[in-house]
């Protein structure tokens, strides 16, 4: 009996070790150097490059505080045998204290690749995005770059989209909104004449003194689903509150950054009272922020630029589950880049609003679509990226 445990255990062992080695060897046909097979027996390092691009969005947006017709952004490549990932950083100008402008985020950049040529392993993401992280205090939308950039390097190794990586179900991919900025009722009325039949639910930029003759607005012209983001416009609780039970009259559905982000005491009491779901975004920054956040509101929002990439945004929708709190993923004017990057995760979120790339005339890339108003996720591996 012992002989025969002893024969079984060892086939076993043999035939595991046959699989392991076979699937070691097919792998390292595919990328000779991740084994140490390379002319000079060395693995091959990280090269990070980057250029400045200028978004060009299609009509002027405007919200609460601010109107623009372009965004500042810096495109980059991360290079490691042969591979190519794609990241990007948006850094809307309103945001540049946490975020980055042209020349800090490139400066950043500089020292980044500089970096990550002392790391030959693309898979240590724990320990290659921890350094990048700890370089500066600054420059969120760098670090994301870099982020989105080896994530997508990563999963063109692994042959597989990070959906499928994190175990999502590419069929659960939510609707996204689409964002119509504050303007003139007949220049809102058109533009949502334009999206009405292309989109599920829309989302429009409250905060001002029109904010019902926007509703009424898009109202004459459809009875979509709405989202509003008040970009922290309303400062006054009471006021918020009736506006919202107005809203809720109106067929809206959520509410994003009802009132400015250090009025927290009062955003918990409109949240108490609101007969919506409360959404916080410039509320919220990082991982770090989520569980301060619990009780105040009903869920948050995730950006990309902000939480410095895919790693972190990760981790920010697992705790923020774990705290029972509703999820969103946002983001800024963006390429297909890192909004297919955002949209890897949209699987486990209530909420999107991933139609920063829409909403520019120079896309430099082919990623997630939109089908009849549904976020659709590409088989490509990484983060489904095609260069144009």
């Amino acid at each position: 009996m012992t002989t025969r445990r002893g024969f079984l255990k060892t086939a076993a062992i043999a035939a595991l070790s046959t699989s392991v080695i076979g699937k070691a060897l097919a792998l390292s046909n595919e990328h000779p150097n991740l084994f140490n097979v390379g002319h000079l027996g060395e693995k091959p390092k990280m090269k990070l490059t980057f250029f400045p691009y200028e978004l060009q969005l299609r009509h002027v947006f405007t919200v609460a505080t601010y109107s623009r017709s372009t965004t500042p952004d810096v495109q980059v490549e991360l290079t490691y045998d042969g591979i190519t990932g794609y990241g990007e950083a948006s850094m809307p100008p309103y945001l540049a204290n946490e975020l980055g402008t042209i020349d800090s985020v490139c400066a950043f950049l500089a020292r980044a690749a500089i970096e990550l040529e002392k790391f030959n392993d693309p898979f240590m993401l724990e320990d290659i995005l921890a350094h990048i992280d700890s370089m500066d205090e600054g420059n969120a939308a760098g670090k994301a770059a870099i982020d989105i950039a080896l994530h997508d390097l990563v999963g063109k190794l692994m042959n597989q989209p990070w959906y499928r990586i994190w175990g999502l179900d590419p069929a659960k991919t939510p609707d996204t909104t689409f964002t119509i900025g504050i303007d003139t009722p007949d220049v809102v009325r058109e533009k949502t004449k334009e999206c009405v039949d292309l989109y599920n639910i829309l989302k429009v930029k409250v905060g001002r003194d029109n904010d019902k003759e926007m509703i009424e607005t898009i109202r004459s012209v459809t009875d979509l689903p709405i989202a509003v983001d008040a970009n922290q416009g309303w400062k006054d609780r009471q006021y918020a509150i009736d506006m919202i039970h107005w809203l809720h009259e109106h067929g809206i559905v959520m509410v994003e950054q009802p009132m400015p982000k250090e009025q927290i005491d009062d955003i918990a009491w409109v949240t108490e009272n609101s007969p919506l779901p409360i959404f916080a975004d410039e509320s919220i920054q990082r991982l770090r922020d989520v569980s301060s956040m619990k009780g105040v509101v009903h869920g948050i929002n995730i950006k990309l630029m902000k939480c410095t990439g895919m790693r972190e945004a990760w981790k920010m929708v697992t705790t923020a589950r774990s705290l029972g709190m509703k999820v969103m993923v946002g983001c800024m004017t963006e390429t297909s880049c890192a909004c297919s990057a955002a949209a890897q995760f949209s699987p486990a979120v209530d909420f999107a609003d991933l139609d920063g790339n829409l909403l520019i005339a120079n896309d430099r890339f082919e990623g997630m679509t939109v089908v009849k108003g549904k976020i659709t996720l590409s088989d490509r591996p990484g983060i489904g990226l095609r260069k144009l």
